[in-house]
């Protein structure tokens, strides 16, 4: 039996033209919102954040208690959530440590924050749709601020806005996470994604969003002095700024 070809895939540099389905306002919305829900199976398979919130976000979180008001609750900022499972996530993961957290996802789009606002609601966790810009124009401040997959998107007038815009906000940590790209990623990702992808746009936009992202050179390259390139295992990288060099 005569194989399949496929089409071969230069990874030698990001394919920054390639868009994203499910950035289309015009995409399929039933589509779009099992992608979202089926992100939190993704993200718990591939993105590592039981991991960084050990190395990073527990850190800060621990440091930030100390000298905090009594009472008063260490605030998290997730920028363009999404679905809003990793926030979720590590507000559940520092509950259990024991810290008082308020979790605030903002995202842009609507649809978004529509799947997000119709999950189990998860206490001292809200969603917002506005820019990281409202919040640093209302002089808001959060003790930890993260993203999650969102770097690939951006354009470097929207990188260099977001990453001034979580100095601004972080009072302690930003830790933005994105996928490294390389081969075995995207060959990795191409099989093992089939089982979740059926009915979504899991698949053919996690792909598309590895040929945009990064290698660990090109995002040390764009990122300001203050922000530090780190690699989290063979397939995730962070940009990572400690306000003041604190934990």
């Amino acid at each position: 039996m005569k194989m399949p070809r496929f089409p071969f895939i230069s990874l030698a540099h990001r394919d920054t033209a390639l868009m994203e389905i499910m950035d289309d306002p015009h995409c399929d919305p039933a589509r779009l919102r099992r992608t979202l829900r089926g992100f939190g199976a993704v993200n718990r398979a591939v993105a590592s954040w039981a991991r960084v919130y050990r190395t990073h976000v527990r850190p800060a979180l621990a440091a930030a208690s100390a000298q905090a008001p009594r009472g008063a609750p260490l605030r998290i900022l997730d920028i363009g959530c999404g679905g809003g499972d990793v926030l979720r996530r590590i507000v559940m993961m520092a509950a259990r440590d024991g810290y008082a957290v308020q979790g605030v996802g903002i995202d842009p789009d609507p649809r978004a924050i529509a799947v997000a606002s119709s999950t189990p609601p998860i206490p001292g966790v809200v969603y917002r749709e506005c820019f990281s810009a409202d919040l640093v124009a209302a002089q808001e401040q959060f003790d930890v601020v993260l993203s999650n997959h969102l770097l690939h998107h951006l354009t470097e007038t929207e990188l260099a806005g977001l990453l001034a815009d979580s100095e601004a906000l972080a009072t302690r940590l930003a830790v933005h996470s994105d996928i490294s790209r390389g081969r075995l990623a995207y060959a990795a990702f191409a099989v093992g994604a089939v089982p979740v992808s059926v009915g979504t746009l899991l698949r053919v936009d996690g792909l598309r969003s590895i040929r945009r992202s990064y290698t660990p050179g090109e995002l040390a390259d764009v990122l300001p002095s203050s922000w530090r390139s780190e690699r989290v295992g063979r397939f995730r990288l962070l940009a990572v700024h400690r306000a003041g060099g604190s934990a």
